[in-house]
């Protein structure tokens, strides 16, 4: 779903007119008018993401995302997208900002020739070096040192290791880092979700970890998420899935690592850890490959909603032949039959012709970023795979 020529955006603060309606500005009873306004402006809420509306109708089409009061958006028709900011105008108190360049804190640049947009926060990370006392920090090349395995055996074992870390602050840390691993920087997902397990009671090993990723955004701070057309990809999105098995030493669990990409950037992707124990690299995989398989359900719907049906099944890649296979057909299901029926679903929707898992070997497998900690040769071919460049050297 690439970037259509004349695609604009632009951005707009609403702030509901209580003179007019005589309304305490709750998110319930915004949300509430908001919603009844844009129906009366002939858009349609999607089932698949409440905050996103649709207008669509003689060949013209609207596209509207909200976030509380601030709405993007986004057509092929700047009249359409004129005369709509007139209506909406008539209902709310409204500032148009023009052209997006920054929403909630991610700055916007386009390549509109090549048709490229790119997102990134590099303003946040400036911030937060500083904030954190790592603005003069030594840049590293990977999110997290290669192998590092932390456990909660490297939490304060005394009273005086407790007391060093009540004067550390790292909760705050971890959750800048959870913030951009979420919206921009995929690239620290599995870091940020492996620190984040040890929020209730870190010890010295993990701060040094911390103080890690910031060393690393550091030395990549020009890294920007590029989407755009892929003259490779003929598919309207693809999955890629991937998990580490055993690799959380406090509890044998193993992390499900996946993420979609849209063209050339990613627009969905996870690090976490898996719910159950498994007992098999098969086993880990096609847990990973039903959750990877869930977030492919939802973009369907999504895209389908937008106006871009897929109507071939999905890939989802995985780089481990037996979960593949226990995806298609049972032949397996002596040694799986212990699992619970919900880990079968991904069979259903391979029969149901939505999902086609193929295989890829494991050294082009971009999710093994999203598992574990990887050397810099891995990073850097695998975060460009998600759409991570330096702006202007693509």
């Amino acid at each position: 779903m690439s970037q259509p020529e004349g695609f604009r955006q632009g951005k707009l603060v609403c702030k509901l007119n209580k003179s007019i309606y005589g309304l305490k500005q709750s998110p319930r009873l915004w949300s509430e008018k908001l919603a009844e306004v844009m129906q009366l402006l002939g858009f349609k809420k999607t089932y698949s993401d409440p905050s996103l509306y649709i207008y669509d109708r003689d060949g013209i089409k609207v596209i509207v995302p909200v976030f509380v009061d601030d709405i993007t958006l986004a057509s092929k028709c700047t009249e359409a997208l004129d005369k709509f900011v007139g209506e909406l105008g008539t209902h709310f108190k409204l500032r148009d900002l023009g052209p997006t360049s920054y929403l909630l804190g991610i700055r916007i640049e386009r390549e509109t020739a090549e048709r490229r947009i790119y997102l990134s926060q590099t303003q946040y990370i400036v911030n937060k070096l500083e904030e954190f006392g790592m603005t003069d920090c030594k840049p590293v090349g990977t999110p997290m040192l290669p192998g590092l395995k932390l456990s909660s055996s490297q939490s304060p074992q005394t009273v005086e290791e407790k007391a060093v870390m009540e004067n550390i602050p790292y909760m705050n840390a971890v959750g800048s880092l959870l913030y951009l691993a979420t919206m921009t920087r995929p690239d620290i997902a599995y870091a940020a979700s492996v620190l984040a397990r040890f929020n209730a009671n870190p010890g010295m090993a993990h701060w040094k970890a911390v103080k890690h990723v910031f060393r690393y955004l550091k030395g990549t701070i020009g890294l920007k998420l590029m989407y755009g057309p892929n003259p490779e990809q003929d598919d309207l999105f693809v999955t890629f899935s991937d998990a580490d098995l055993g690799g959380n030493p406090d509890n044998g669990r193993s992390t499900t690592g996946y993420m979609t990409r849209i063209g050339l950037g990613v627009v969905d992707w996870m690090s976490k850890l898996q719910p159950v124990v498994t007992l098999s690299t098969t086993e880990s995989e096609l847990v990973a490959g039903v959750t990877a398989g869930r977030g492919m359900a939802w973009i369907r719907n999504l895209v389908d909603e937008i106006g871009y049906a897929a109507p071939t099944p999905s890939k989802l890649f995985t780089d481990n032949m037996s979960a593949m296979q226990v995806s298609k057909n049972p032949e397996h299901h002596g040694r799986m039959k212990h699992l619970d029926l919900c880990w079968y679903w991904l069979r259903e929707q391979v029969g149901k012709k939505k999902i086609a898992p193929l295989h890829l070997p494991t050294e082009e497998m971009p999710a093994d970023l999203l598992t574990k900690a990887l050397p810099k040769p891995k990073v850097e071919k695998f975060r460009r795979m998600m759409g991570l460049v330096e702006y202007g050297n693509v």
